[in-house]
């Protein structure tokens, strides 16, 4: 049996070089679009599917192979460290992460473990150990952001504005800064040993983090953004960071130590670039245009494409993640039209 060739055109892409064709990928890639997904999912729970090396390997891999996209990302949540920690979170279908026993103060910190990946998540280390056997592609790692995470923690579960986030960052500074430091560790902590077990790129999603205003990200955020990053430096991995609604913060991203920058939908990458980000960027297809005519999605993955290409260091993805009603065959034919664009000169 041959091997597989391997395809490190995303790698390539994440260090800022040339590539035949502009890498691609799908934030939420793995999920409840795709029956065989779902015929998984009817048989276990959420956590479940993390639990078992062998189900999470298979359902990270499924879309690479249906898709045919350039790198995988591992199934997972973001939620998924915080359990073992002493976070008593749940996964509820139509609501997301329900947290059972929310932060309220310092105390409330302080109780919280420190994470000890080989005994708290071997199930994760053993999926990306099965998954670096498997693959052609290179394999994303990832985790939650200390801001995302903390506002889930206080929050008790997702939240549209923020606002008891928002008022325990203000009010309670000392509580706040230690909650930053665990987390920081905790991510620091993950992230590594995802690395040392395969992950040949790690993402972090900072999903929420557009609630903030930029004065506010670079005293509450930016400290241990920049030291989740630094400390992933001597690893020679690849970075990336993601957030929605952070369009006004890209210059603060642009000076942190990470390699790639993730654009949602709201901001074009001209834009971006012509406020001058530097770093590769990646992005940035609104998820909702899956559901467009053909016509009109080929128009506008075209014209980021064009925007995307005009120098090295660009990755295609969606400005966020696929939701159950895109269907596979249109990711199909979109991976194949960005794979074989070639921009107009």
């Amino acid at each position: 049996m041959t091997a597989k060739t391997f395809n490190d055109t995303f790698l390539k892409a994440c260090r800022g070089e040339a590539t035949e064709h502009v890498p691609v990928w799908y934030m939420r890639q793995a999920g409840r679009y795709q029956p065989e997904y779902r015929a998984i999912r009817a048989k276990h729970s959420f956590f479940e599917m993390n639990y078992i090396p062998e189900v999470c390997a298979e359902v990270t891999r499924l879309p690479v192979e249906q898709l045919g996209v350039d790198a995988a990302i591992l199934f997972a949540d973001i939620m998924t460290p915080l359990k073992p920690i002493g976070v008593d979170v749940n996964i509820e279908s139509g609501i997301g992460p329900v947290i059972a026993n929310p932060i309220e103060s310092l105390k409330d910190v302080e109780r919280l473990l420190e994470l000890d990946p080989e005994t708290h998540v071997p199930y994760i280390l053993e999926s990306i150990k099965i998954l670096r056997q498997q693959l052609s592609v290179p394999l994303i790692g990832f985790a939650g952001a200390p801001f995302t995470l903390a506002s889930y923690l206080i929050e008790g579960g997702p939240s549209k504005h923020y606002h008891k986030t928002k008022a325990f960052m203000y009010t309670e500074p000392v509580a706040w800064q230690a909650l930053m430091e665990k987390l920081g560790d905790m991510t620091i902590t993950y992230l590594k040993a995802q690395i040392k077990a395969g992950a040949q790129a790690v993402q972090v999603f900072d999903s929420w983090v557009g609630a903030l205003n930029d004065e506010d990200y670079r005293e509450y955020i930016t400290p241990v953004m920049t030291r989740i990053f630094n400390a992933l430096k001597d690893t020679g991995v690849p970075t990336i960071y993601f957030g929605i609604g952070a369009g006004h913060l890209l210059m603060d991203w642009n000076r942190l130590p990470v390699d790639v920058v993730g654009l949602d939908w709201r901001t074009s990458i001209t834009t971006a670039r012509e406020m001058g980000v530097t770093k590769t960027l990646q992005g940035n297809l609104d998820p909702t245009l899956l559901l467009a005519p053909w016509e009109k999605l080929e128009a506008k993955a075209k014209e980021i494409l064009d925007e995307g290409t005009k120098q090295p260091g660009f990755i295609f993805n969606l400005g966020h993640g696929v939701f159950p009603d895109a269907k596979v065959e249109t990711l199909q034919q979109l991976t194949k039209f960005i794979h074989r664009y070639k921009r107009d000169i």
